[in-house]
Parts: C-alpha cells; sequence; structure tokens
C-alpha cells in the first residue's frame, strides 16, 4: 500500500471530523466553509509551524520524531488505536523505516491446538490480523457455522462478513460488525503494509463490495481487544456473547479469541444448546464423534 497517501488521507481525515469547538479554540467563526480544523490550527495545537505541518500532511512522515507524533494524536485527539496507526505508519515510511515486527507466525504450533482442543465449554479460535481463521474448537465451528460453512479455507471473517448473504442475517448488529471489521483490517495494513495476502483480500473485497470500499474510505481504526457480539444463530437463536482476545505472545501475529456468558443467562444456556447441537452435527455430517479442532496453515505472510 503506498504509505504517503495512507498518511495524507488519514491526516486529513482526521483533521476534517474534529471541530474547532472539540479542540477548545477560542474566537473561531461559526461561518467556515468547512467544520473541521485548517491546517494552521492543528499546527498550533501540534506546536509545528504550519509549513512543516503541511509537509507532514502531504504523505510525508519519514524521521518524524516519536514526541511530533505524540504532539499531533494530542493536537487530533487520537484514540489509542488512532495514535498507534500513525506511529505504524511513520515506522513504514521514507527508505529506512523504523525496525519492522517480525512476519506473522504462518500457522498454529500444536500446543496452542491442544489448548484449544481442551477448552469444551466456550468457543475459541486462533487468527490472524487479515481476519483469517486458523485454528477453532468444536464450539466455536459451531457457534460460526455459517461461516465455516462456506467452503474457502482459511474460513476469513472479512469476506464472510461483506460477501456471504447469511451474514446479514448471522449478525444482529451487522453494520457496527462490518465497521470495526474494516477498521480492523485498516489498522493491520498500517502494522504491515507489506502483506500480499491482505493487500489482495483488501483489493478483493473493494471490487466486489461497496459497503466495504465505502467503509475502507473513511480510514478508521480500531483495536479488537474486548466486547460483546450479537449473534441470530440458525440453531440456537438469538445470544449475545463477550469476548477477549489475547495476543500470542511466542507467535508473533496471532491471538485468541474466546467467548463466554454469565452463568445463569440466556446466553450460557444457549452455549450449553449449542454444544450439544456440535455433537449432533458432526455425527450427522461425518459419522463421528466432533473431531478435534481444525487447524492448519493460513495464506504466508
Amino acid at each position: 500500500m503506498d504509505n504517503r497517501a495512507e498518511v495524507k488521507a488519514f491526516l486529513s481525515s482526521r483533521r476534517a471530523r474534529l471541530t474547532p469547538e472539540q479542540a477548545g479554540l477560542a474566537g473561531w467563526s461559526r461561518n467556515r466553509r468547512v467544520p473541521g480544523l485548517r491546517r494552521g490550527e492543528v499546527a498550533d495545537l501540534a506546536g509545528v509551524s504550519v509549513e512543516y505541518y503541511a509537509h507532514l500532511e502531504r504523505g510525508d512522515l519519514a524521521g518524524v520524531s516519536d514526541s511530533v507524533l505524540d504532539a499531533l494524536a494530542r493536537a487530533l485527539q487520537l484514540d489509542e488505536a488512532e495514535h498507534q496507526h500513525l506511529a505504524d505508519l511513520a515506522r513504514t515510511a521514507g527508505p529506512a523505516p523504523r525496525t519492522r515486527r517480525k512476519p506473522p507466525a504462518p500457522q498454529v504450533r500444536p500446543s496452542v491446538a491442544r489448548v484449544l482442543e481442551l477448552m469444551t465449554d466456550i468457543p475459541a479460535w486462533v487468527g490472524n490480523g487479515r481476519g483469517d481463521v486458523l485454528a477453532a474448537n468444536a464450539l466455536a465451528e459451531a457457534l460460526y457455522a455459517p461461516m465455516f460453512d462456506e467452503p474457502a479455507r482459511p474460513a476469513n471473517h472479512a469476506r464472510f462478513i461483506f460477501l456471504s448473504p447469511q451474514a446479514r442475517t448471522f449478525w444482529r448488529d451487522w453494520d457496527r460488525i462490518a465497521s470495526d471489521t474494516v477498521a480492523m483490517l485498516r489498522t493491520e495494513a498500517g502494522r504491515d503494509p507489506y502483506d500480499k495476502a491482505l493487500t489482495d483480500l483488501v483489493g478483493e473485497l473493494s471490487t466486489r463490495s461497496e459497503d466495504f470500499r465505502t467503509r475502507w474510505a473513511a480510514h478508521d481504526v480500531r483495536l479488537h481487544r474486548t466486547g460483546t457480539k450479537q449473534f441470530r444463530h440458525p440453531a440456537v437463536g438469538d445470544l449475545d456473547l463477550q469476548f477477549e482476545t489475547m495476543l500470542l505472545t511466542a507467535d508473533a501475529g496471532l491471538a485468541m479469541t474466546v467467548f463466554s456468558a454469565p452463568a445463569g443467562t440466556a446466553a450460557d444456556d444457549a452455549l450449553r444448546l449449542l454444544a450439544s447441537w456440535a455433537v449432533t452435527r458432526h455425527t450427522n455430517d461425518r459419522g463421528a464423534e466432533a473431531p478435534p479442532p481444525r487447524h492448519g496453515r493460513g495464506n504466508d505472510a
């Protein structure tokens, strides 16, 4: 991806969304052609010259110090994900970028796959920043049955959300899930702009989905750590599950996501029903008890 174009679009979009009132600027006129901040106002807030900020917004972050990046983040009121994204864009800018991250692990180690297999009461999977699911336990496959029923492997969240007609029924809050997913892909693109598989995925989705194109153009970024997801499962109906995403520190670029529900809730009962349905489903489909979690190679990073 073109680093200069990414920097220009990201900074200009963050400047455009921040009003003078939100920035705490005194004496600003309400008769403005655009609601966002002017370049000079951002420069003043960041403590840099107008010329220097204009240079940065033209897309050149090569050699910019961490102190300047921090000042820009404060001036533009960036959240944690946006601040990290700006740092990632700076890291990969110029002919001699800052130290790059280790390439993502291409597969799930057997010991991690075994941990998933032993987690029988909650859905859990391991995936990468592209949204590929590289390993999943039986209950996760049951929870995400419509996605795992798609033929492509590895199963991919973004491809399912934007290209499968089942997705809008499966997600009760599809709009939020779609926006969050694109924001996470944009975050990953900032971390690793040389990931060909990610570039190919973005190209495919941009070509085939206007919903994806619109969200991608917003340049929003997001960290995916914890929250609640709202499902409408074809077998057990509506359930709201809490999720936690934990980085696998020994496996660069991989994270484990687990789902749970408070004890005694309708969602907890639905998970128990889902576990029974999962065994029946595998028995009917394969003539055997539920297998160990699927694991294997994803696309090479």
